[in-house]
């Protein structure tokens, strides 16, 4: 694949995560490392791009009257400043994405898991469980360099904690809060880094792909095969990382 070909990419990945409520930041990253040589520019630009797909789906959610947030404030108040100082830790190119890779995994199981017939019957969580689930994914958000949506929204879809609709409206607006909170971390450490030249077509490309992810989940159609392609992308990604990193670990 060559570089012209990335806007059509992001655009797909844009289109399949936002409709489940996520942002595409882990396949970002993952298709950026072959194209960027700079670590640190690879992390920013897929926040960034992050930050515009989700803003785009928390909107529509709010139209839609779907977003609570005296259903959500208990997730979000821990993962914050969680995700900023995990935004400052620094590794080495090959240990973060090996940690995002398997973090990858875990979560394409989890969705994958979602579609099982028996679930889980833990709907009810008091506030702070909520907080202390929110806080461990904002940490790992930061680490990853992703808004963590895509590691919460598996987990309590499984636990049917509410209706898809409501957990994805969650899910989007973690990934938007945690990215924020990220990306602000990243400025603070001096790791924030941009390459400008295709960063317009990108986000042109994803604005267009998660406003159309976004209003098809808002309308309550059957998403059930985007939600099955959308893991098993993920668990792609995931494997992807772990295979092309995990020979770079000198012993």
């Amino acid at each position: 694949m060559t570089v012209e070909y990335l806007p059509i990419v992001f655009f797909l990945i844009a289109l399949f995560y936002s409709s489940v409520g996520f942002g595409g930041g882990s396949s970002y990253l993952a298709i950026l490392s072959l194209f960027l040589t700079d670590f640190y520019e690879i992390r920013s630009t897929a926040l960034i791009l992050n930050i515009c797909v989700v803003t785009i789906g928390t909107i529509v959610f709010i139209r839609n009257r779907v977003f609570d947030m005296k259903l959500f404030w208990p997730f979000l108040v821990v993962s914050i400043p969680f995700a900023y100082l995990g935004a400052q830790i620094r590794l080495s190119q090959t240990v973060f994405f090996l940690v995002l890779g398997s973090a990858l995994v875990m979560a394409g199981v989890f969705m994958l898991l979602r579609f099982a017939k028996k679930k889980l019957d833990s709907k009810k969580f008091s506030n702070p469980k909520k907080s202390l689930l929110g806080g461990g994914i904002g940490l790992l958000s930061g680490i990853s360099g992703i808004g963590g949506g895509i590691f919460l929204s598996p987990v309590l879809n499984l636990l049917k904690w509410e209706n898809p609709r409501i957990v994805a409206s969650l899910a989007s607006v973690f990934i938007l809060v945690n990215s924020i909170s990220g990306l602000i971390g990243l400025n603070v450490a001096g790791t924030f880094k941009l390459n400008n030249e295709l960063m317009l077509q990108l986000i042109v490309a994803v604005v267009i792909g998660g406003s159309i992810g976004s209003y098809l989940s808002n309308k309550k159609f059957n998403l059930k095969f985007l939600g099955v392609l959308t893991s098993i992308l993920v668990l792609y990604v995931g494997f992807r990382l772990i295979l092309l990193h995990g020979f770079d670990i000198k012993i």
